[in-house]
């Protein structure tokens, strides 16, 4: 990692003019995309700008697929692939956690695991030498396709998980967070939560079942931005999915139902003694690929997204003086992931900053933008987009989301001009299609008065 450090550090101002220093800068840096002969498909970004290597493999298994009672088996099973892995089918041995650590400290290279609501990701950094980068994906193949599970690593690793759990539901920002899921999701796959209960019930043959339903060459989406060809990213790719079973089908996955809209408001009020109450207002949003993204993207900017200078911020913190931090904003998925307005406050000024909170939502909603405050937004939003693809790490993370959501190859080629292209007149009815101010959930949790005044 010493390696990968030094270079990027010492070679970023020569990346940053690779990538910008024309006068059309994603133009220069095209996405090459094509689907391998075992149903995977991959998107290439090859520049020279850096020799280093960032691959990241998505795969529908994030914990909208977990069983409800096992919730949080997305992220365990994600958290144990980097214990060990089982002897190689080539002959090679076992290798446990520490092993593993030490083999990528060698290579200088780095190699990680994660689940969130809709993906399990697989990402690899590594320095572009031949020697190296071979040596780095077979092991990278290995973890992929060869995770152990241990069986004498769970139970001590289940006991920190439960630990961090206990610890975390003594906290106010846990307890808001999780009514506020359930409230917006109801049954829906995004409301569920790792808890105590769920973990108890989480095994390592579980971990195992689930890697072999939804860890399929098949299902991979593998997103590629470094100092490599398309020869060379179509080996690199192959050789890291072929640990993998691939069978001769692959199923479609069973649809999940999606997130349902809100009927009526929903306000729950639920008694913390903390020093702040912790207020989310919100309702579901929507999904990525809709096609008001940029619209919403902006109008939120103007509404809470924007810091210092959003409406929330200058209503609910500079006129009254109700809470320190206001933010507004959209979590768009495969699904309607939330809208939220989240803040805190004294708790004996909770129900005032809440209505100030509504009252400016509702305004926003019906009336959109000034001419003055979407001029604001354009400007910071297009001004600070080269500094979104300004490293391989940005630019492996903006290829991933097109990979994943389905965007179209020209997406960076196009941003800044369809992001110029909104009207105010197109925010304001983006965020009416979209939200219901008057059907939002509001919870409120701090102050011993809290369950009192529900």
């Amino acid at each position: 990692m010493k390696n990968l450090k030094k270079i990027a550090s010492t070679a970023l101002l020569a990346g940053i003019t690779a990538l910008f220093g024309m006068g059309s800068a994603q133009a220069a840096l095209p996405i090459q995309h094509w689907t391998l002969a075992n149903g995977a498909k991959v998107y290439l970004v090859s520049t020279n700008a850096l020799p280093i290597v960032d691959v990241q493999i998505d795969f529908d298994a994030g914990s909208r697929r977990d069983p409800a009672a096992q919730a949080g088996l997305a992220s365990t099973s994600a958290a144990m692939v980097e214990k060990g892995v089982r002897a190689g089918r080539n002959g090679e041995p076992a290798l446990d956690q520490n092993a593993l650590g030490e083999a990528w400290a060698d290579l200088g290279a780095s190699f990680d695991v994660s689940a969130g609501t809709d993906r399990t990701s697989y990402t690899l950094r590594t320095l572009s030498d031949p020697a190296l980068l071979t040596k780095a994906v077979a092991l990278a193949a290995r973890e992929i396709g060869e995770p152990s599970f241990p069986d004498d690593i769970w139970p001590r690793e289940r006991e920190r998980i439960n630990a961090a759990i206990k610890e975390a539901n003594t906290k106010p920002a846990t307890v808001v967070g999780r009514a506020f899921a359930q409230a917006v999701y109801g049954t829906h796959p995004y409301g569920q939560e790792v808890t105590e209960e769920t973990l108890a019930r989480i095994d390592t043959a579980a971990m195992r079942q689930r890697y072999e339903q939804l860890i399929l060459p098949c299902r991979a989406k593998l997103s590629i931005v470094g100092a490599v060809t398309r020869a060379e990213a179509e080996a690199l790719a192959t050789t890291l999915l072929s640990r993998l079973p691939s069978p001769a089908a692959c199923a479609p996955l069973p649809a999940i139902a999606p997130v349902v809209a809100l009927t009526a408001p929903k306000d729950e009020r639920i008694a913390f003694d903390s020093a702040q109450a912790h207020v989310f207002i919100g309702q579901p949003g929507y999904p990525r690929q809709d096609p008001d993204h940029f619209a919403l993207t902006l109008g939120n900017y103007v509404l809470g997204g924007g810091g210092f200078v959003s409406r929330l911020t200058e209503e609910v913190r500079e006129k009254r003086g109700l809470a320190y931090s206001v933010y507004s904003g959209f979590a768009p998925g495969l699904d309607a992931g939330a809208f939220r307005i989240g803040f805190q406050t004294r708790p004996d000024q909770a129900e005032a900053a809440t209505k100030v909170s509504r009252d400016v939502l509702a305004k926003f909603v019906a009336e959109g933008p000034t001419e003055k405050e979407l001029k604001a937004a354009k400007d910071n939003l297009i001004g600070g987009f080269p500094l979104l693809l300004d490293s391989n790490r940005k630019l492996i993370g903006n290829v991933a989301n097109i990979a994943w959501y389905g965007l179209p190859l020209d997406y960076l080629d196009t941003w800044t001009a369809r992001m110029n292209a909104v009207t105010a007149a197109d925010i304001q009815a983006a965020f009416a299609r979209k939200l219901q101010p008057q059907r939002m959930v509001t919870v409120v949790v701090g102050g011993k008065q809290a369950a009192a005044a529900q």
